[in-house]
């Protein structure tokens, strides 16, 4: 028997950023997020021998350790472990040795929350076989804890329970870890129109998305004015992008989106340069009337509103700067797991 799991990747519409601590503590955060058609997949497989084997099939890398409570965090498929780790502290000793194989359809540092995802297909691909109950909410947190806390890398809440809830949701971020998922009812064709007219391109590069957190972090604890107050207005455009999709407003969706990314840039040093900025004002006037950098920023993913028959033009302009259009599209799922002989 085999045990497997499947999680989304998430696209950030509104408010990114003002899930991460200390601000979301201070203020309280929110963010419209939407889950799209790439995966990050896990399977463990029981093997006889007492190892415990890691495999990334998408990164061509793979660990073997001899089964034991608790494995090294050693630079060396960490996430594996570190869910391996805590379900072990938790729950006791697994009943033998196993591999597990995972894979992810976009790089690390996409902007698309590829690790958190991973986290949580990990943690599904666990529960089924060892028949833990563990509810959405219950992953979602989980996955948080050993990524954020326990294997301190840094970042937000979203990631997390975008995978775990799948579909758009709306989510609110409070002190102590208190975390509200409101799952939004759009109407299909809102949801067909949003996604004929938001392109989403890779950029060719990857960042590495814990310095420009850190550095978003330390202008709240610092009280940088500038910094906060930015913030401010991306947890009031998560609103106004909440009320556009409900009532169908698609086209306000551009003008939402340009208006986040203009305070977005002010949250901390990093999160665009003068490459993305120039792949913005292009797309721009190829007809894209918004966009963005998608997670922290500095890399990666970013997304383009076109209304009309405008999206043709602007992935003629964007091929000129050596990325790609990524296909999608927007998924009602979140995490779900399965057995197979």
């Amino acid at each position: 028997m085999i045990f497997r799991s499947k999680a989304p990747l998430r696209i950030g519409l509104a408010g990114g950023g003002t899930d991460v601590s200390p601000y979301c503590d201070l203020y309280g955060g929110a963010i419209l997020n939407a889950t799209i058609s790439l995966y990050a997949s896990a399977t463990i497989e029981p093997i006889v021998v007492p190892q415990v084997i890691i495999e990334a099939l998408d990164r061509n890398e793979s660990v073997a350790y001899e089964l034991a409570d608790e494995l090294p965090i050693d630079g060396s498929l960490d996430l594996a472990t570190g869910v391996y780790n805590h379900l072990v502290a938790k729950y006791g000793p697994v009943p033998s040795g196993f591999r597990i194989t995972t894979s992810v359809d976009a790089p690390a540092g996409s902007g698309l929350g590829s690790s958190s995802t991973l986290v949580v297909a990990i943690i599904g691909a666990f529960a089924e076989w060892l028949n833990l109950p563990l509810g959405e909410y219950d992953i979602a947190q989980m996955a948080y804890d050993i990524e954020r806390v326990e294997l301190a890398m840094a970042g937000g809440k979203q990631d997390q329970y975008a995978a775990t809830f799948g579909g758009v949701n709306f989510m609110e971020f409070y002190d102590g870890n208190k975390v509200i998922v409101n799952p939004l009812r759009i109407k299909p064709e809102y949801l067909y129109e949003l996604e004929n007219n938001l392109l989403l391109y890779f950029t060719a590069t990857s960042r590495l998305s814990s310095t420009i957190i850190e550095a978003q972090s330390k202008n709240v604890t610092d009280k940088n004015q500038e910094s906060i107050d930015a913030m401010h207005q991306l947890k009031e455009q998560a609103q106004m992008m909440k009320e556009a999709m409900l009532k169908g407003n698609i086209h306000d969706i551009g003008h939402i989106l340009d208006y986040g990314f203009r305070y977005k840039k002010q949250m901390a040093k990093g999160i665009s340069n003068d490459a993305m900025d120039a792949i913005y004002e292009a797309a721009l006037q190829a007809g894209a009337t918004g966009g963005k950098i998608s997670g922290a920023g500095g890399g990666g993913f970013m997304m383009f509103y076109c209304p009309g028959n405008t999206r043709h033009q602007v992935r003629k302009t964007l091929q000129t700067f050596g990325g790609s259009i990524s296909p999608y599209q927007f998924t009602e799922r979140g995490l779900f797991t399965w057995r197979a002989k």
